[in-house]
């Protein structure tokens, strides 16, 4: 009971603090939440338009959410951003219970504890951008034919891959190859599965189609789809390394807990094997994308974070080796205050101009929580080292929202410099861009209502 309410607390603290401290941030939050929102003004569900063109880079899930923040009244910065952190708490939840029926409380805890405090699905979760309720619902779609599986399971799995297919297009049809493969016996049921996901997602793609015709198909499917594939042309190349560092930061702070992935052991279970299989596949496939963003690798945290937490779970009771892997991830702690300070100054003068280093204020508190780790599982009490690093985690986060947030308001956001000039001219109305950077371009284009041209 103490233990549910403390987890209930830190998600509503994670994910739904400060979500206004900052603007809307970089060009495509401010432009997904324009779009949602004159879907909401003009009554047209179906095209996606941004200052009253079409545009068809992204389904329609993401706009649709932002529309419904906007009608029930959320405001500017509220009405994109709440509805994509319900459905990430919503998702957490719904980990929580499956892992619980199929693994057993302890295991739940761990993962659930892991994917909720991780790094990555944190960051996604407090901004208005596709990757998270791709991935939620993608999730959900994995999770329902995870392990014991009925034919309803299956009918709810077809919904949720028919909404992730909403989301983000074709991308999770690609993803849910190597649950074909576990499922190859159970025909029937897959048809249901896809028949549920047909239903829920192809009446807005005839719909959109029907339209707009060939201007969607060609934007929509060959340059946002095979393109991003194929070419470098949309600038988001990167080498094929790539994720390997981007995976790394997106499962902090419990990165040094994947060593207890490389056991055999952990894989003779065939509901281990589903989790490797899904987290490997989308590694490969997203890799081999000439295009790469940070977010793309999102829906693989998932079974990541599950199989962290069983294989936490099954290693020896009071292991040294245990026991330094919680020690280190509590160490890392004293990480995120640094990268606080770096990251707004980064932003503005470029990385090689600034200076990184450790503030001497957490080190401290990091190292003592890196004991404490080590003591609790010495002493046999692992339910407690995860607890305690997790609400380290939430006391970091706590820190970047309050501390950081409002500089990345200034720096990236156009909020705040929409909000001085309408400050400094009151009854004005601004007529064009002032010359600052791209992200402040689009968010000053949002705050305003209206596509503005360069003052120049």
């Amino acid at each position: 009971m103490i233990r549910g309410a403390l987890a209930a607390v830190g998600l509503l603290f994670l994910y739904f603090f400060g979500l206004t401290r900052a603007g809307l941030i970089g060009p495509d939050e401010p432009r997904y939440a324009a779009i949602g929102r004159a879907m909401e003004a003009t009554g047209d569900w179906i095209t996606p338009r941004l200052w009253g063109q079409p545009w068809f880079e992204k389904p329609a899930l993401l706009y649709w959410m932002t529309a419904a923040g906007f009608k029930a009244g959320l405001g500017q910065d509220l009405a994109p951003r709440f509805p994509v952190a319900l459905l990430s708490v919503a998702f957490l939840i719904c980990f929580f219970l499956v892992l619980r029926r199929e693994f057993g409380e302890r295991v739940a805890w761990y993962s659930g504890a892991m994917l909720a405090t991780s790094a990555g699905w944190l960051a996604y979760s407090h901004v208005a951008i596709t990757d998270l309720p791709l991935s939620a619902a993608f999730a959900g779609a994995m999770l329902m034919v995870f392990g014991i599986a009925s034919t309803r399971n299956f009918l709810v799995a077809g919904v949720l891959l028919g909404i992730a297919v909403l989301a983000k297009g074709l991308v999770p049809l690609v993803l849910f190859i190597p649950a074909l493969w576990f499922l190859r016996h159970r025909i029937r049921d897959l048809a249901i599965l896809f028949g549920a996901a047909a239903v829920v997602a192809a009446p807005w793609y005839v719909l959109v189609t029907l339209r707009n015709g060939k201007p969607f198909l060609e934007d929509f499917f060959w340059k946002q789809h095979f393109g991003r594939f194929l070419n470098t042309e949309l600038q988001h190349g990167q080498p094929i390394w790539f994720y390997i560092p981007i995976l790394l930061a997106g499962l902090f702070p419990w990165v040094p807990l994947l060593v207890l992935l490389f056991n055999r052991g952990l894989y003779r279970d065939r509901r281990a094997q589903f989790l490797i299989a899904w987290f490997a596949w989308g590694f490969i496939f997203f890799s081999a994308s000439r295009n790469k963003l940070p977010g793309y690798l999102l829906p693989l945290l998932p079974p990541l974070a599950a199989l962290l937490g069983i294989a936490v779970a099954e290693a020896r009771a009071r292991s040294l080796k245990v026991m330094l892997l919680f020690a280190t991830s509590a160490a890392l702690l004293c990480v995120i205050p640094a990268l606080s300070d770096f990251l707004p100054q980064a932003l503005v003068a470029g990385v090689s101009r600034t200076p990184f280093q450790l503030p001497a204020l957490w080190i401290v508190p990091a190292l003592a929580i890196a004991v404490i780790c080590a003591f609790l599982e010495k002493g046999g009490r692992r339910d407690f080292a995860v607890g305690l690093v997790a609400f380290g985690m939430v006391a970091v986060v706590g820190d970047v929202v309050w501390r950081v947030y409002p500089v990345l308001d200034r720096a990236v956001s156009g909020r705040a410099l929409w909000l001085e000039y309408v400050h400094s001219n009151p009854g004005a109305s601004i007529t064009c861009l002032p010359p600052v950077n791209r992200s402040q371009n689009e968010g000053i284009k949002y705050y305003a209502g209206r596509d503005l041209a360069d003052c120049k």
